[in-house]
């Protein structure tokens, strides 16, 4: 980690609370609409491996009441953004325009572009940039590359799970300890290769060592073949903002040669991004 650095730390999001009790928490609000945050909890419960659910499985995963939960379904076919095979239900390419605007014109997302189009080119490797919601890493920029390392299909607001991807773990580090604590003790955590690191335990010692080091390396801890490399991107205050990875084949490039050729690149590229987010106008 650079020296004018501090350790990982900071935006630490609260303690996970369900879709249906914040809802709640604004039950005196007047202006609050409780339906529209209701229709807004379902579509959220669809992840990347989750993309057909029932009606029970998504009351479950939200606390919202099932009835709830079949208005909402039946109000996002009607308009075109969900349907059903008569049993589950599934959303519709039509969802992705609520997040468009935002993810085109962000200027985390903006900014990053160039450097991670740079990192690219430079490593010939595919480099993305994350955020963390929830139990969850969300890219919101990303330059590809032709070649496909993983069976999950990536692209801009794609998520995959936090505690075995380097970018999340980068994200986790950054977090206090009792928000820490309190991820480890409730996420789902599986292994999903032999090498996975799956227990809080060891998961808390190897974020502590990210944290010391500022950087993260995940050698096929989420498919295997496949190793990555993350650093944070800070803001003004130099809390992390975002984590920004390389992906690349075991088989090609040794976890020696990330450490040695790419980590230099990734932590330029991160001053370099960090610096110009927050420069003075």
């Amino acid at each position: 980690m650079s020296e004018t650095r501090p350790p990982l730390s900071s935006l630490a999001p609260p303690p996970y609370v369900s879709p249906a009790k914040r809802i709640a928490e604004f039950g005196g609000d007047a202006n609050f609409m409780s339906s529209l945050a209701r229709g807004l909890a379902v579509i959220n419960a669809f992840q990347e491996r989750k993309r057909h659910l029932t009606i029970a499985q998504i009351s479950h995963r939200t606390e919202i009441p099932r009835a709830a939960v079949r208005r909402c379904l039946y109000t996002l076919m009607q308009l075109g953004y969900a349907t059903t095979d008569g049993r589950t239900y599934s959303l519709l390419p039509k969802v992705l325009t609520l997040g468009h605007a935002y993810l085109s014109s962000t200027p985390l997302a903006v900014s990053a572009q160039p450097y991670l189009d740079r990192i690219s080119e430079q490593l010939h490797e595919a480099c993305n940039l994350a955020t963390l919601e929830g139990e969850q890493v969300l890219y919101i920029a990303r330059s590809a590359i032709p070649q496909r390392l993983i069976s999950v299909d990536l692209s801009v607001g794609s998520r995959l799970p936090a505690y075995c991807t380097s970018m999340g773990r980068i994200l986790l580090a950054a977090l206090d300890d009792d928000s820490l604590h309190d991820y480890l003790n409730n996420a789902e955590l599986q292994a999903k290769t032999s090498r996975t690191l799956c227990t809080p335990q060891a998961l808390w010692e190897c974020l502590q060592q990210v944290r010391q080091q500022g950087w993260c390396v995940v050698d096929q801890e989420l498919e295997q073949g496949l190793r990555s490399l993350a650093v944070p991107v800070y803001d003004s205050a130099g809390h992390v903002l975002a984590a920004m990875n390389v992906s690349t084949h075991a088989g090609r490039v040794p976890a020696s040669e990330l450490q040695k050729r790419f980590l230099p690149i990734m932590l330029n590229a991160s001053r370099e991004l960090s610096s110009q987010l927050f420069a003075p106008l």
